[in-house]
């Protein structure tokens, strides 16, 4: 593949989660509205744009597939290490040290993004079961504070989305899932939820995600240093259960930011990551730097304060 070739591939990989949300709009608008008011003279042409809509679909599909496969160099870069976004002992899910990408899709720049629980040392979490949709509250994790991964500058800031209840048997777990997929196609508000990103003074973005509504201590524009306290978490957006969502990108935008891989400085980690054979042990991000760590999906973390 030439040079100019691969940069229109990457290009539109990039863009893919665009492509997919707009044509996804055009075609839930013919379904709905259109087809049944839109005048005769007029349905020609709305017949090709349905069918641009239909065929930008594909190509966002085909791109999210095989261009990972067919040039996964260009999608990977040099491992970050940042300090923790949490202080305590936490119980990390879909983290990159057990798969790339971690969350199943890299949109949203979440490749190497990890979620973190909060479950001091003898604590019992609510029971996964038992009732469809509990409190926030009842979560230890809720209300707990969230730091600036970086130093640099506060390019957003967003504390005003409420926190709904959590998704916590397997019927609740399936309403989420269809949730989420209405979500994307309100945007990526509507997913993350109320957030915090810091654009550092080497190029990369720290985002933390479902922070709870109205907790959040920075502005667009502040200079914050790592360690700060930008917020609590909380279950606003697309989240079944309060838990900090942290990732590293190469952009601002949700929609077209890339993920940067990252390690957190100064923890401890606790047992064996679940889930973590040959090929995931192989996808660990740059273990061998010294003083940082990344908790394999099941694996505990100790991070210190301050």
């Amino acid at each position: 593949m030439s040079a100019t070739m691969r940069a229109v591939v990457l290009a539109l990989y990039r863009i893919r989660g665009l492509l997919f949300a707009a044509a996804a709009a055009v075609l839930l608008v013919n379904v709905i509205v259109l087809q049944f008011t839109l005048p005769r003279s007029a349905s020609r042409s709305w017949a090709i744009i349905v069918g641009a809509a239909i065929l930008a679909m594909i190509l966002s599909m085909v791109l999210s597939s095989l261009v990972p496969k067919r040039i996964p160099e260009a999608l990977r870069s040099p491992s970050t290490v940042v300090r923790s976004p949490v202080a305590g002992r936490w119980f990390a899910l879909n983290s990159p040290a057990t798969q790339v990408p971690s969350h199943g899709t890299r949109a949203f720049g979440q490749a190497y993004a990890i979620d973190l629980i909060h479950e001091p040392a003898g604590s019992t979490p609510p029971p996964f079961g038992e009732t469809a949709m509990r409190a926030p509250d009842e979560y230890s994790t809720f209300g707990q504070p969230v730091y600036a991964m970086i130093n640099g500058t506060v390019v957003r800031a967003s504390d005003w989305r409420r926190d709904h209840r959590a998704r916590s048997n397997t019927l609740a777990f399936w309403y989420l899932t269809i949730e989420g997929m209405l979500r994307q196609l309100g945007g990526t508000g509507l997913v993350v939820g109320n957030h915090v990103t810091i654009r550092g003074a080497d190029g990369a973005y720290a985002a933390v995600a479902h922070l709870k509504q109205g907790s959040v201590e920075v502005s667009v524009g502040d200079r914050v240093t790592a360690g700060m306290t930008i917020g609590a978490c909380g279950n606003s957006g697309n989240s079944s259960e309060p838990h900090v969502h942290a990732q590293l990108m190469d952009r601002a935008s949700f929609w077209t930011a890339q993920g940067v891989p990252m390690e957190f400085a100064g923890v401890t980690l606790e047992g064996q990551a679940s889930g973590e054979n040959g090929a995931g042990a192989a996808d660990r991000l740059a273990t061998e730097l010294p003083d940082s760590a990344l908790p394999g999906t099941g694996q505990y973390m100790v991070a210190a304060p301050g």
